[in-house]
């Protein structure tokens, strides 16, 4: 018997649901392939709604969850405090059905701590896997700081003082957690958030979403308040109204609290027969409309927050062979380099020229999408990522003793 297979893990991850959540369900059945016993606590949603199912050895224990807090403390209070009540009972639910050895903790929030801390006098280390910079989120999200930014800094120093080892996105995350955090280099861990090669497969798609367009651009991901939709929107006028491009079409693939809100804007502009919204999609039906588009696009803003995080889309973008327009961050160019072009911040009508330039510049865009392949397979897909997670809990179990 392997020393893995002794091994018990407890994912802890609340803002989607497990295997919903790609980079934790590569985590999970990485895991469970290298011989551990995988338990997940996650949220309901998107048709993942039962309590408990095992799917490919991974455990799923799952709570039903408010609508996310748009606005204000006490909405804020009140998603948090259910997650806390859900976490602490199915916590004891796992710890008699299948025990644990490590919490693996996945913000936002930062406060599985309070969960790590409990087990912790138990002998329980926790392991910290840093998905989003929580102050720098709430930032974004609202425009401001204030007390509520406070009690997330303070929130991210108690997460990064229980956790025994963490694991970071890319080097960006590295850094705040040995400069802010305070933890020692050799317990942060770089595992970053990459596509599965052997599923992301480049082919003509679903070519019924083109709607006959000539030049067709897409997006995957969440429809939020700091995903940058609103600079979409302006960017696609621009596009066809100032420098003429109309033979386009823009594929829109995701979900999230501001869908309606952007279609709305769609409307108003009378920009509908250029968008197509296609709610979420998932495994095959994601890829088949991915690869139906000549273009990627990741309109998310500069901002504290973007600049220092991995999209997870630019990597699929590049994946499936597919250029890329963003906005000018500084972990954008850490992952596409020469994949992606780099529109000024936060400008949408710089974000339009980009479009407009791939849009005359075919071959161009052709040979990009090429080179963003060629970064993945040799230094970004995820097997490049597995050796790094396996050495953390290597890490953490050598700490436990």
């Amino acid at each position: 018997m392997s020393i893995e297979s002794s091994r018990r893990v407890l994912i802890v991850v609340e803002n989607l649901p497990v295997p919903l959540d790609r980079r934790v369900w590569l985590e999970a059945t990485t895991l469970v392939e290298a011989g551990y016993e995988v338990s997940v606590i996650c949220p309901m949603g998107r048709g993942w709604d039962l309590a408990y199912e095992e799917i490919q050895g991974v455990h799923i224990y799952r709570f039903a969850q408010p609508h996310e807090a748009q606005s204000g403390a006490v909405a804020y209070a009140r998603e948090y405090l259910n997650f806390l009540v859900h976490m602490f009972r199915l916590a004891r639910k796992v710890r008699r059905a299948h025990g644990f050895d490590v919490i693996h903790g996945c913000n936002p929030p930062d406060l599985i701590w309070v969960l790590a801390l409990r087990y912790r006098l138990h002998g329980v280390p926790y392991l910290f896997d840093h998905h989003d910079v929580c102050p720098e989120l709430f930032e974004a999200k609202f425009n401001k700081r204030g007390v509520l930014y406070a009690v997330m800094m303070i929130w991210e120093r108690l997460t990064f003082a229980v956790a025994n080892v963490s694991i970071a996105t890319n080097e960006s995350f590295r850094r705040i957690a040995i400069q802010r955090g305070k933890m020692k280099a050799e317990d942060v861990f770089v595992v970053r958030s990459a596509p599965k090669i052997e599923n992301f497969r480049p082919d003509p798609g679903n070519r019924a979403l083109r709607q006959g367009a000539k030049t067709v651009m897409g997006y995957v991901g969440v429809i939020g308040q700091q995903e940058g939709m609103d600079l979409l929107v302006l960017a696609v006028e621009h596009l066809v109204r100032k420098l003429d491009h109309r033979d386009v079409h823009f594929v829109i693939i995701g979900f999230g609290p501001q869908l309606d809100e952007v279609k709305r804007d769609v409307k108003s502009r009378g920009l509908e027969r250029y968008f197509t919204f296609t709610g979420a999609l998932f495994g095959d039906e994601m890829l088949a409309a991915l690869n139906a588009v000549d273009i990627g696009i990741a309109p998310d803003p500069k901002n504290a927050m973007n600049d220092i995080s991995t999209m997870n889309k630019v990597m699929e973008y590049m994946t499936l062979e597919k250029p890329v327009v963003q906005f000018d961050l500084t972990e954008g160019r850490a992952s596409a380099d020469a994949a992606s072009l780099y529109a000024a911040a936060n400008d949408p009508k710089d974000f339009a020229e980009k479009i407009a330039w791939l849009i005359e510049n075919p071959d161009e865009g052709r040979k990009m999408g090429q080179i963003g392949r060629a970064r993945v397979l040799e230094n970004l897909s995820w097997k490049h990522s597995v050796p790094h997670l396996l050495a953390a809990y290597d890490r953490i179990f050598a700490k436990r003793g």
